[in-house]
């Protein structure tokens, strides 16, 4: 007989675990995989952006959906809050660009392996056991049937993440057993994903990573997000922490709807850059177009901009004209690739959808529907923008559940 039994040893699932036994509890995590913090592991490129150095207000105004419902939630633990714990706990952090902040080592594994120690030295349990139902009786959560036994508990906390990345275990099943306790399931979909897109082109120049880029996500022509920083080519189409960042702010894949504008020379006017160009061409005088490009893109693109120019790859460069050196500047200046969808959900780096807000208490994260039944982490419908705050839903989240649960 557990207090709590947590299910799911992510960011979520130990730092709720933590937050209940050190107020007392006798507490267990149920986790499927061989290990904890898989996910966690792989975060921030290996790095793990534990979370954003700001007030709650800038971090709430980096979650698109449901910012209101995790109001209660950051108040009670916040990203100071989150620091202070991460440091208590044997984690030196500092704070970089953006205000991500990182542990000092660059390494998510001693997050993790901090975590892990602090459970142990809290006698939390962990169950190499995969949770397959609820039980659930007279309306109220108590305990969990695994595929070796049944196990009770005073409180249940769901926090298997969401539906990417299933080699970590974000397999969705947490959703399956959230609708056998009477739960709505806002339909899963990819968010921090790469995009796939129209033009087949990205093919020559998979694997290019463009810096100090600027794009613009347009919806129908119009500038719904734009940003600075890194973008790289895939076979199907783009991705890096721009393309990343901006697939959070498609609220829903339409084709035909979406395109996104990369300025490759963001530091040039649009007059900068002619004359740029007229420099390089008088450099190159009688040398075929193609060849006068290659001090001003990686060679990949070459080949990419002189078709979309329009310019026979042969002709002379003190033959082009003014209206094609127009054209040219203009593809430098935005080019364009329509979106034609994400990458598949289990690519996505985290989660849209989940177990719907309407239906979990704001303050102590418990289900309205079926009593000592909470939830926390990406299982939730909420998800943010890059930095950092994706992390912080987790863990404020879990620490709002296990303080509830043992207080």
């Amino acid at each position: 007989m557990y207090d709590v039994i947590v299910v799911g040893g992510g960011a979520a699932g130990m730092m709720c675990a933590i937050t209940a036994a050190e107020l007392g509890a006798h507490v267990a995590i149920a986790e499927k995989n061989d290990r904890l913090g898989r996910k966690l592991a792989i975060t921030g490129k290996g790095r793990c952006n534990v979370c954003n150095n700001s007030d709650n207000e800038t971090i709430m105004n980096n979650i698109p959906r449901n910012a209101r419902f995790l109001y209660s939630a950051l108040s009670q633990f916040s990203s100071q809050d989150v620091m202070e714990f991460f440091e208590r706990i044997g984690v030196p952090l500092k704070t970089e660009r953006g205000n991500r902040v990182f542990p000092v080592s660059d390494k998510a594994g001693d997050v993790v392996e901090a975590l892990k120690k602090k459970l142990r030295e809290l006698n939390v349990d962990i169950l190499r056991e995969n949770c397959t139902s609820l039980i659930i009786e007279d309306g109220e959560c108590r305990g969990i049937v695994t595929k070796k036994r049944k196990l009770e508990a005073g409180a249940v906390v769901l926090a298997t993440g969401g539906k990417s990345y299933p080699v970590t275990g974000s397999d969705g099943y947490g959703y399956k057993l959230a609708q056998k306790a009477g739960h709505t399931i806002i339909p899963p979909e990819p968010s921090l994903s790469a995009l796939t897109t129209v033009q087949k082109w990205t093919i020559s120049a998979a694997g290019l990573d463009l810096r100090n880029i600027s794009m613009q996500l347009m919806d129908n022509g119009k500038c719904i997000y734009e940003d600075f920083g890194e973008l790289m080519f895939t076979a199907s189409g783009i991705s890096g922490p721009t393309v990343l960042s901006a697939s959070a702010h498609i609220p829903k894949m339409e084709k035909g709807r979406y395109s996104v504008r990369i300025d490759l020379k963001p530091a040039l006017s649009e007059k900068q850059l002619d004359a740029r160009i007229l420099r390089d061409f008088d450099a190159r005088r009688g040398g075929a177009f193609c060849d006068s490009l290659r001090g001003l893109l990686p060679a990949q693109l070459v080949p990419v901009v002189v078709e979309l120019s329009g310019i026979s790859p042969e002709k002379r460069v003190d033959e082009i004209s003014k209206e094609e050196r127009k054209t040219l500047g203009g593809i430098l200046k935005g080019l364009t690739l329509d979106i034609s969808g994400f990458r598949p959900i289990e690519e996505a780096i985290i989660t849209r959808g989940g177990v719907s807000v309407k239906e979990i208490s704001p303050k102590t994260m418990e289900s309205r529907l079926c009593r000592h039944l909470f939830f926390a982490g990406e299982i939730i419908d909420c998800d943010a923008y890059t930095g950092g705050f994706n992390l912080q839903i987790a863990f404020s989240t879990a620490y709002a559940a296990g303080i509830s649960i043992f207080s």
